[in-house]
């Protein structure tokens, strides 16, 4: 075993950190993406009132009442 131990770097972590020398904007474009689709406020007045005035199904959704 050599002297110098040199510790491991996986080719992917490898890939990720020459991706983010290329664009340094990169993190934070990524930020403002998941700000776009995932992180919303949430109404949980409107979401307690969508709850209550949810209809439940019928056990068969194909057979009528009337049958």
């Amino acid at each position: 075993m050599p002297w110098i131990w040199k510790p491991y770097k996986s080719d992917v972590t490898s890939f990720i950190d020459e991706l983010k020398a290329k664009k340094p904007t990169l993190e934070a474009e990524q930020r403002q993406g998941r700000a776009l689709l995932w992180d919303k406020a949430i109404d949980r007045q409107a979401q307690a009132e969508y709850r209550e005035a949810r209809v439940p199904q019928q056990p068969y959704v194909y057979q009528t009442a009337s049958e």
